[in-house]
């Protein structure tokens, strides 16, 4: 059961390609099609000469889905030849944890007043039914969709502050639509925590040295697959399934969603 592949880069945190991921409500051996559609943390410290290998992927669009004060504090550094696309996820709840990951981890009294006593959890577990529900975010997963139909676009670069909150239900939203079974998305959601905690780990050290509590750290840090039940049973409420959502709550057109399908596509290797 393939998850995506990580992508060795010194210079941009949780970098991963979702090439090569089963789809199979797409046909037997079909798989996202490799070098494509990619998803990371943050560009902000990105160094062409230090990461070749990024640099050599040839990424056409970096699709940012951070709030204006994210982007602000620490703006991408694009790789040569990219343009840049803001969907931006959160901005009309900016005060959402997955919006303020390092803010909260550099004040660890806050963190304990906001998020203290066993809350941390269900906090982000209503941050993620939000992110669905909300209007703002449904336009900025839609964009981000049409950006990844069009072939001019590829390949394609998505990232939020940490690559798990905002990019990891995109991820799911994608790989859900292009036919990938709910254990391979489940797999693929989870399996990026261990990048995202070595990205943390200064700041997970400073806020623990602090006296901070370690289950805030780990709810904020971690995604579980609580949040990823919590958005999905979203969507079923309001939609019915991933498919409707994407129709009625997205309005993505139903020609872009062809195109995704046509170009995301790929036949499996053959071992």
């Amino acid at each position: 059961m393939a998850t995506g592949s990580a992508i060795d880069a010194g210079t941009v945190a949780n970098m991963r390609d979702l090439g090569g991921i089963p789809l199979s409500g797409a046909g037997p051996g079909r798989v996202v099609r490799p070098g494509v559609v990619l998803r990371s943390g943050p560009l902000d410290r990105y160094d062409a000469g230090a990461d070749p290998d990024v640099a050599g992927l040839g990424i056409r669009t970096v699709v940012d889905l951070r709030t204006h004060e994210e982007r602000a504090g620490a703006p991408d550094v694009l790789p040569e030849g990219a343009r840049l696309f803001v969907a931006d996820v959160l901005g009309d709840r900016p005060d959402l944890p997955a919006a303020r990951l390092p803010i909260l981890l550099d004040d660890p009294a806050g963190a304990d007043r906001e998020l203290g006593g066993g809350r941390a959890e269900e906090l982000m577990t209503r941050a993620y039914e939000r992110m669905v529900r909300s209007p703002r975010a449904c336009s900025a997963f839609c964009a981000l969709l049409e950006t990844a139909a069009d072939p001019a676009a590829r390949p394609v670069l998505f990232h939020c502050t940490a690559g798990k909150d905002r990019t990891g239900w995109a991820s799911t939203v994608l790989l859900t639509l292009l036919g990938a079974d709910p254990a391979v998305v489940e797999r693929e959601f989870l399996s990026v925590n261990p990048a995202v905690r070595e990205a943390f780990r200064p700041e997970l050290r400073r806020f623990e040295a602090a006296g901070g509590d370690p289950e805030i750290a780990d709810a904020v840090v971690e995604v579980r697959p609580r949040y990823l039940e919590a958005a999905l049973r979203t969507v079923t409420e309001g939609w019915g399934d991933v498919t409707g959502y994407v129709r009625h709550g997205l309005r993505l057109p139903d020609a872009a969603v062809r195109r995704l399908r046509e170009g995301l596509v790929a036949p499996g290797s053959r071992a």
